[in-house]
């Protein structure tokens, strides 16, 4: 997407605070997934920074933030429970090297062809997987919080969540998420009130991250080992950053570029697997708290980064001393905006396959995986567009001046219509001679073909000829055993274009 190269004052103010935010909000998601992988806090926060700073300069999706996230955590326990961490930081390097080469065939042009309800189905549950995570905090050593703390904590993200909301009605020179959390920080500071902090979590304390070569036997057997996760995590990876580059094309109305995008996110894998830390993608969360403050800039994402490692270097002993409840009413609040409220009110007005997808994948994506949700939704949509232009292809005929019989068709021949294809025939009661017209119908197959096959060949057992119309050049060729006997009139036939990668 094209940026215009100079930014005003107030975009570049705008840029930079919702940088600061993102980086606050990005500090306990890191720690926590970071936990869920079984790995040290600081290898999350290393990726954090590394995918955030390294997609922002280069990626297609200006404005969108990466990180470690939850996805590519839960891919990644197997791995580094039974074979160490070591081995993971070679699968992320693996999985780096897969998305580059995604990015250099250019097929991130694909994901524009994820279905209406299956975005729709991805954002609602990644809401509520975003709104679930939070739950965990308020829990204490394993355990549901009780009495007091547990009141404070409401009561703080109450407040947080309050700010939020009624803020930018007072004024807008401030993100409000940036606002809640510094006032609810202070305040707690001041008062001396005691809640669960960011500290509490793990120290943020560290040095820069150090240039690491796994320490793994770099053989075949280390391949077959790394090579699944390898997979698993670039197509997680890739699923969830290019969905959410559509995502934010839809909010901003502009058009990110899918291939780029795949290129940063290896390149920023790479460098995280050589550099000790857990690799990512991007993170619909703290995008959506970016988008939604107005930055669209790569210089919020960039800010983010460098503001993490300045955390990391310097700032822990502050930001270990910020309510978690703080941080956990942002991502609520985060939670709320993200979910489509207008998708379940259209849910009785939509075609009952459409609703279905929608609820399939935001199930599928809370109680499993974002991968599968995607894959299970792009399945249904594909099975019910089958069906649906399966039964949609006809047939009218009609006698020309030389008494040949004429088919004109109307529809697309593929797999699921080719059976519907062979009922619209009747070969025993036409004339000698048949014409099938494919001036409005559309060839889609290689089952297409074997139909047309076998329908010029139930006109030769009888003595008949068939002749084809209007149909595509590449279509002759594969007609081998009908060569014989099918007439195309190759004048007349268009000309027909695959998609230029150029779109992407």
């Amino acid at each position: 997407m094209p940026e215009s190269p100079r930014m005003t004052v107030p975009e570049i103010k705008t840029n930079l605070l919702s940088g600061l935010t993102v980086a606050l909000a990005l500090v306990p998601e890191a720690i926590a997934f970071a936990f869920v992988a079984h790995v040290n806090p600081l290898v999350g926060l290393y990726a954090a920074f590394i995918m955030c700073l390294i997609t922002a300069a280069f990626g297609g999706r200006p404005g969108m933030i990466s990180g470690a996230t939850g996805s590519t955590a839960v891919v990644m326990v197997a791995l580094v429970t039974t074979h160490g961490v070591e081995y993971l930081f070679a699968a992320i390097v693996l999985a780096g090297v897969l998305q580059l080469v995604f990015g250099l065939l250019k097929l991130g042009k694909f994901i524009r062809m994820v279905p209406h309800p299956v975005m729709l189905g991805f954002v609602n549950g990644l809401a509520i997987v975003i709104f679930r995570a939070q739950l965990g905090h308020l829990k204490s050593d394993g355990h549901w919080m009780t009495g007091s703390p547990l009141l404070i904590m409401l009561a703080l993200i109450a407040v947080t969540m309050v700010i939020i909301y009624a803020l930018p009605k007072l004024t807008t020179a401030i993100p409000s998420s940036l606002a809640a959390i510094v006032a609810v920080a202070l305040f707690t500071i001041f008062t001396g009130l005691h809640t669960k902090t960011v500290g509490n979590l793990a120290s943020i304390h560290g040095g820069l991250p150090r240039f690491h070569i796994p320490a793994v036997p770099w053989n075949l057997e280390t391949l077959k080992i790394v090579l699944p996760y390898a997979f698993i995590l670039a197509g997680v990876g890739l699923i969830e950053t290019l969905l959410t580059l559509n995502l934010v094309d839809e909010i901003t109305d502009t058009r990110g570029r899918p291939n780029r995008e795949c290129l940063a996110q290896g390149a920023a894998n790479i460098t995280s697997g050589f550099f000790g830390a857990m690799g990512g993608c991007a993170m619909i969360g703290q995008t959506m708290i970016n988008v939604t403050a107005g930055a669209r800039r790569r210089l919020s994402g960039i800010v983010a980064g460098l503001c993490l490692l300045s955390f990391i270097l310097f700032g822990a002993p502050l930001i270990e001393r910020i309510p978690i409840a703080a941080l956990v009413g942002l991502m609520f609040v985060v939670s709320e905006k993200t979910f489509e409220w207008a998708s379940l009110r259209v849910l009785g007005r939509i075609p009952r396959a459409d609703a279905f997808v929608i609820v399939a994948v935001t199930l599928v994506t809370v109680f499993t995986d974002l991968a599968r949700a995607v894959i299970l939704g792009v399945l249904i949509a594909a099975l019910v567009f089958a069906w649906e232009h399966a039964k949609q292809i006809t047939a009218t005929t009609k006698t020309g001046a030389d008494g040949w019989k004429i088919y004109e068709l109307r529809g697309s021949l593929f797999f699921a219509s080719s059976a519907q294809f062979r009922t619209l025939f009747t070969p025993a009661d036409d004339p000698e001679d048949v014409v099938v017209e494919f001036l409005h119908a559309k060839v889609m197959d290689h089952s297409a073909l074997e139909a047309i096959d076998a329908l010029a060949e139930r006109y030769a057992r009888m003595g008949k000829r068939l002749h084809l119309r209007h149909l595509s050049v590449d279509c002759q060729q594969l007609l081998e055993k009908a060569r014989g006997v099918i007439e195309v009139n190759v004048l007349e036939d268009p000309h027909y274009h695959v998609a230029d990668n150029r779109i992407s």
